[in-house]
């Protein structure tokens, strides 16, 4: 599935999409676009809004300013379409995703476009009415579909075809850079 060309910045709740039809909920892209809270790029203070906390800008054009959204808004989402059954996996080791991939269950993540550690140049300091947070505009949501030794498998919403291969250790590198976020259902 494709974010493009309906959500250009709308990465995460396309992956959400593959997650929960994979669970075999039938919900799309543009449904969770509608659905997943959001925060404004900028609040009445001038302070930048949190991917924590909700999208955070336009998921919808690249005309209005924009970012992304992290895992607790789409686990949030996520549970309302499998009640009782979304395991947020944020935090723990990349083996615990491995795990739910060896028992069938797909598992959505943060990472970034380039599925590589990315340089400190890359990043950027936002002041948001929660905290401060580093925040890259390379950030990407992808479902992980499967792994061997050399490679993760990948359905990302930005390629032209499912099932991409990346290379494992510089995918597992991105993701721990950011955060390691994942969410997957049981």
């Amino acid at each position: 599935m494709q974010q493009m060309p309906e959500l250009p910045r709308g990465c995460e709740v396309t992956s959400l999409a593959m997650l929960l039809q994979y669970g075999g909920v039938s919900v799309d892209k543009l449904t969770l676009a509608n659905e997943i809270t959001t925060v404004p790029f900028r609040d009445s203070n001038g302070l930048r809004g949190n991917p924590n906390d909700g999208f955070v800008g336009d998921i919808y054009s690249f005309n209005n300013p924009g970012y992304g959204v992290y895992h607790a808004p789409i686990a949030a989402l996520a549970q309302t379409y499998l009640p009782g059954r979304i395991i947020d996996l944020t935090g723990r080791s990349i083996e615990s995703v491995y795990h739910m991939i060896d028992h069938g269950s797909p598992v959505w993540v943060i990472t970034n476009s380039r599925f590589s550690q990315l340089p400190e140049s890359e990043f950027n300091t936002w002041e948001t009415s929660s905290g401060v947070i580093q925040i890259t505009y390379r950030e990407h949501s992808v479902l992980v579909v499967g792994y061997d030794e050399k490679n993760v498998y990948l359905n990302d919403p930005l390629a032209d075809q499912p099932y991409t291969a990346v290379p494992r250790d510089s995918f597992e590198d991105s993701w721990i850079q950011m955060g390691k976020q994942a969410i997957s259902y049981q």
